[in-house]
């Protein structure tokens, strides 16, 4: 028998199975795509543009989270509504940003917690971390670090916060966010003073390639 008729023969077959297999409710299932260890998002603000990787590789439980709310689009609406500032009288800017998702839509069930020393990432300058009330509660609420923040890794019996990314690009609309007057009223009295008095808009949450 000639090689192209073996080859007839054997799409022949891979035809009809897929035919039975049809038969039977069943299709074939396509590839499942890897995980890139890295996805570029860009945060669209009222204040300007905020570019940000994600570690997928690293913190795929965080970041995937993250991911998820900017593909649903429940991100577009929310807001950075804290700075938080650290005394560094004479020094540049040291602190947090803080912001989440739009609070008309729904959020997801909260996530496991990765802390920073399985991840081994840190709350270097530019940081992105997720916020939470203790291991297993956070959602969608993010911050963004001004300045080493590295006494929020994990250490010890300290689980410290989930770091899963960091800004490539609009450190300085990160920066201006945090210099924005604030107001003494807050729904956490741990928050007090650190409140915006006018929260900035995310207008737009998107990832590299759609």
């Amino acid at each position: 028998m000639s090689n192209r008729l073996k080859r007839r023969d054997v799409l022949a077959g891979a035809g009809a199975l897929m035919a039975a297999g049809r038969a039977f409710g069943q299709t074939p299932t396509p590839p499942v795509p890897p995980t890139p260890p890295i996805v570029f998002v860009t945060l669209r603000t009222e204040a300007g543009n905020i570019g940000m990787v994600l570690e997928m590789a690293k913190a795929p439980i965080t970041a995937g989270n993250f991911l998820h709310y900017i593909t649903e689009k429940r991100l577009d609406g929310g807001t950075f509504y804290r700075s938080m500032r650290a005394p560094t009288p004479g020094g540049p800017p040291y602190g947090i940003i803080q912001g989440g998702s739009d609070r008309a839509k729904p959020r997801f069930p909260p996530i496991a917690h990765e802390p920073t020393t399985q991840t081994g990432l840190s709350h270097t300058r530019g940081a992105v971390a997720l916020a939470n009330g203790g291991p297993g509660t956070a959602t969608s609420d993010f911050y963004i670090c001004i300045g080493g923040m590295e006494g929020l890794d994990a250490k010890g019996t300290e689980p410290g916060f989930a770091v899963f990314g960091h800004v490539v690009d609009g450190m300085d609309v990160v920066e201006k966010i945090h210099q924005m007057a604030t107001v003494e009223d807050a729904p956490n009295p741990a928050m007090k003073g650190q409140m915006l008095g006018a929260p900035v808009k995310i207008l737009q949450a998107t990832k590299l390639g759609g």
